[in-house]
C-alpha cells in the first residue's frame, strides 16, 4: 500500500489517472479565476455579486494553497530531488518556474489579509498570474517555452538590433523636425516614440514628419521595420516547429526501439521503420480492429493494453507487443476482434508499407514470419477452423517467394 506522500505525488507529478483528473480540475479553476477577475472589474457585476467573487476567490486560495504544499511535500518522491535532502531537495524543487509561478498564484492574495486597505485592482493583476499555471498542464505551452529558451541569444540579438535602431531612428528625425515641429521632435525620445510607432507599423499618426528629407527617411524606416520586427517572429516560429518537431522525433525513437521485435535493429533501419509509422491513441474500450475486416496495418503497443477475442479464448497483450502480422503476412481477414483494454498509444505500418519493409529487410520479415507461424501453431491455434484452409492455401505460393515458410 503506497504512503499517503507517494499517493500525493501520483496524483499531482506523476502520469496516472487519478493525476489525469486532477489536472482537469485545476485548469478548470484556473480558467473561472481568471473569468472571474475579468468580470469583478464590471462596477455592476461586482456590485451584485461581491459575496460571490470573495467566496470563490477565498476557495480558490485554499486549493492553490494546499496543491503548493502537497507539491513540496511529495516532491522527496522524486529520485534527483531526495537525494539532495529533505530541506535542500524541496529548496531546489520550490525554485524551478513552474513551482515559482504556483507559488505566485495564491502568495499576493494574503496581501488582503496582512493589510488592510490594499488596491483591490493591485491584487487583480496579481491573480491574473494564475493564468500562467496554465503552462504546467498544456504541453503546446512548455514546448513554446522550450522554443524561447533554446533561441534567447537570437531573441535577444534581435531585441538589441530593434533597440538600436529605435535609438538612431528617432534621434536622426529629432535632428531633421526639431526646428519644424519642436513641440513633436523637440526631443530625442520624442523620436523615439514616432520611430517605436513606425518601426512596429502601428502608426499612431499622433507624430508625423512634415519636412521632405523627414518623410523620405520616414519612408526608409518603414520599409526596414517590416523585415527588422519580423525577424524575432520569424525565430519563434522556426524554433516552436523545430522543437515540435524534435520532441515527435525523440518520442517516436524511444517508442520504436523499445519494441522488442526492433531492438536488435541498427539506427538506421530504426529510422527507416520511423519514416513509415504513424502514431495513434485510443482510449479504453475503443475497437481498434474487428474479426473478419480487412487488415488495414500492423500495430505496435507503445504503452496500454488490448485484448484480442478468439473464438475460444481471450489474449491480452501489453507494451512492445505487436498485432496484425498474421493478417498481413497470410493474406486473410482479421482472426479476432482487438479491443483497448486502456487508454493505449499504438504504432502502425500500413499494408503497403509493411510490404514494402517485408521486400527490403529480410532479417525482419524472418522474424515477423516466425512469431506469426508461432502464434498460429499456439495462442492463435483455435482460429484455423474459422479461417478457410484454402484461403491459405491460395496464398502460399506468393509467400513462399518471398521466403516465408508455410505452416
Amino acid at each position: 500500500m503506497p504512503s499517503l506522500r507517494r499517493r500525493a505525488y501520483l496524483a499531482l507529478e506523476a502520469s496516472s489517472p487519478v493525476a489525469s483528473l486532477v489536472d482537469h480540475v485545476l485548469v478548470t479553476l484556473i480558467v473561472f479565476n481568471i473569468a472571474a477577475v475579468v468580470f469583478e472589474s464590471v462596477p455592476s457585476i461586482e456590485d451584485a455579486y461581491r459575496v460571490e467573487f470573495q467566496i470563490f476567490d477565498l476557495f480558490s486560495i485554499a486549493v492553490f494553497t494546499v496543491e503548493y504544499i502537497a507539491r513540496l511535500w511529495a516532491a522527496v518522491e522524486i529520485h534527483a530531488i531526495r537525494k539532495r535532502g529533505a530541506v535542500m531537495g524541496r529548496l531546489a524543487f520550490a525554485l524551478r518556474p513552474s513551482m515559482i509561478i504556483d507559488f505566485l498564484a495564491f502568495a499576493p492574495s494574503y496581501l488582503m489579509f496582512m493589510i488592510p486597505g490594499v488596491d483591490t485592482r493591485l491584487l487583480r493583476v496579481f491573480r491574473l498570474l494564475r493564468f500562467l499555471k496554465l503552462v504546467r498542464f498544456s504541453p503546446a505551452m512548455t514546448t513554446m517555452s522550450r522554443a524561447l529558451y533554446g533561441e534567447r541569444r537570437a531573441l535577444i540579438g534581435a531585441l538589441v538590433l530593434m533597440v538600436g535602431t529605435a535609438v538612431f531612428s528617432g534621434a536622426i528625425m529629432h535632428a531633421i523636425e526639431v526646428r519644424a515641429q519642436p513641440e513633436k521632435f523637440g526631443t530625442i525620445p520624442d523620436g523615439m516614440w514616432w520611430a517605436l510607432s513606425t518601426l512596429t507599423t502601428i502608426g499612431y499618426g499622433d507624430v508625423v514628419p512634415i519636412t521632405p528629407l523627414g518623410k523620405l527617411f520616414g519612408a526608409c524606416v518603414m520599409i526596414f521595420g517590416l523585415g527588422l520586427f519580423a525577424l524575432p517572429i520569424g525565430i519563434i516560429a522556426t524554433a516552436f516547429v523545430n522543437e515540435i518537431h524534435r520532441r515527435d522525433f525523440v518520442v517516436t525513437w524511444g517508442m520504436v526501439a523499445r519494441v522488442p521485435l526492433f531492438s536488435t535493429l541498427d539506427a538506421q533501419s530504426i529510422s527507416e521503420i520511423m519514416n513509415i509509422m504513424r502514431t495513434r491513441m485510443v482510449e479504453a474500450g475503443t475497437v481498434i480492429a474487428a474479426r473478419g475486416d480487412e487488415a488495414e496495418g500492423m500495430y505496435f503497443l507503445a504503452d496500454g493494453e488490448v485484448h484480442i477475442k478468439l473464438p475460444r479464448h481471450t489474449l491480452t497483450l501489453g507494451p512492445g507487443d505487436f498485432f496484425g502480422e498474421v493478417t498481413l503476412l497470410k493474406k486473410v481477414q482479421r482472426l479476432g476482434t482487438v479491443t483497448a483494454a486502456s487508454r493505449c498509444h499504438l504504432m502502425m505500418i500500413d499494408s503497403s508499407d509493411f510490404n514494402a519493409l517485408m521486400q527490403r529487410n529480410d532479417e525482419l520479415r524472418e522474424r515477423i514470419t516466425a512469431i506469426a507461424d508461432e502464434r498460429l501453431a499456439g495462442d492463435w491455434a483455435d482460429v484455423t477452423g474459422d479461417v478457410l484452409a484454402e484461403e491459405l492455401a491460395k496464398n502460399a505460393e506468393p509467400l513462399r517467394s518471398m521466403g516465408d515458410p508455410i505452416v
